[in-house]
């Protein structure tokens, strides 16, 4: 598409990436029809301007808070900056839009020397890293949707009994690719060919406690997972509560909010009370000891808080953890002041566990996923039960 560099024309897509970048689906043709709508109406009267976006780039009611929000930081505050330099010195747009909190002034826009960029930056993330989940309100969780997606996780790989060739001196001869070269020399066996063993991903399974202690995180949470399957191969997902459900292929769609919506009519428990023990012993029993577990990074997303038998748990826990590579156990109250182990089923877990990380943030996310990538050979502590 070819468009002419018209202070309306800039304006225009400017807007529209912010409007991807905010989480809005924004396809090319309503983008298209959006500066054609500003070429006729020009960019003096606010109110045309916003329902002309409104009319040609929302495609869900469910957009209008974003999009109203959007507007008001990038024409409220950026008008004034964009028509002074566009007209009076015949110069690229540099808009740079934080949150709408912001204080902004003409000051905020520096002039650069290639004259079809566009600056932008529009996000409200750094100020979010920090902030308890439990404080989150719905914009800030689609929000957050975007640093999740960003994360990577990866563990360790392992060593898979598929061979792979290689050029120096592997595991096992490869017999084919030595006799095939020896047709080249009379059948002599100048050049010696090798395979060794190729390495896999490991599989990561996640649990997520949706108990009515666990709702203020169980939403954010929730996202993460959803990060995880669309973002990684070999990833399982389940929720639990008074009863274990599997939801790995709810999440597999890529829309987050089809998929968030999928997972809530599979599930019947939430935020109900809280059978760790069970949960976790029906895990073992129908897909984790027998294979999914096996070999795999164990992540549970959980309180702690737990209405059944300790004994039960701690078993499971140990059943667990003589198979999975590693037991990773993540606490959104780990982070509170004096925060002990106390409650009986996070108690019972403790001696099977063998990283207990934060996770009422942003940033205790990015940090998870580098327990997550760690590489351990430490050898799994013992503990004798009374």
């Amino acid at each position: 598409m070819t468009t002419n560099s018209s202070p309306a024309n800039k304006m225009a897509v400017a807007f529209a990436r912010i409007l991807r970048g905010a989480g809005l689906d924004v396809p090319l043709d309503s983008v298209i029809v959006f500066v054609g709508a500003l070429t006729q109406l020009g960019l003096e009267n606010r109110e045309n301007v916003y329902w002309s976006a409104h009319a040609t780039l929302i495609r869900r009611h469910e957009d209008v808070q974003i999009f109203d929000r959007a507007f008001k930081v990038f024409w409220e505050q950026q008008i004034a900056v964009e028509t002074a330099t566009f007209e009076e010195q015949h110069e690229s747009i540099t808009l740079l839009v934080d949150d709408e909190d912001a204080n902004t002034d003409d000051s905020s826009a520096e002039p650069i020397e290639d004259e079809n960029t566009i600056a932008l930056r529009f996000s409200k993330i750094e100020t979010l890293r920090e902030k308890d989940f439990a404080a989150y309100n719905q914009l800030e969780l689609r929000e957050a949707e975007q640093f999740m997606a960003s994360l990577r996780l990866a563990g360790p790989p392992k060593k898979s009994l598929r061979l792979m060739k290689t050029n120096r001196h592997g595991a096992r001869h490869d017999i084919r690719r030595t006799m095939r070269a020896t047709l080249q020399h009379d059948g002599e066996p100048i050049e010696r060919y090798w395979r060794e063993p190729s390495t896999k991903l490991r599989r990561l399974v996640v649990l997520l406690d949706i108990s009515g202690s666990m709702e203020p995180y169980a939403r954010a949470l929730l996202r993460f997972m959803h990060a995880a399957v669309v973002g990684r191969q070999r990833v399982e997902a389940f929720t639990f509560g008074t009863r274990l459900t599997r939801i790995t292929k709810e999440l597999t769609s890529r829309d987050p909010d089809k998929a968030l919506a999928q997972t809530s009519a599979q599930v019947s428990d939430w935020s109900g009370g809280t059978r760790l023990g069970e949960c976790l012993q029906s895990f073992n029993d129908n897909w984790g000891v027998g294979g999914m577990a096996r070999g795999s990074i164990f992540v549970i997303l959980s309180d702690g808080w737990d209405r059944g038998d300790p004994k039960v748990l701690a078993d499971q826990m140990s059943r667990l953890s003589r198979v999975a590579y590693r037991v990773i156990w993540v606490n959104p109250l780990k982070v509170s002041p004096g925060y002990a182990p106390l409650a009986r089923g996070m108690a019972a877990a403790m001696p099977y566990i063998d990283e207990f990380v934060e996770g009422h943030s942003l940033e205790a996310l990015r940090e998870l996923t580098e327990v997550i990538s760690k590489d351990s050979n430490e050898r799994r502590k013992t503990v004798t039960h009374a």
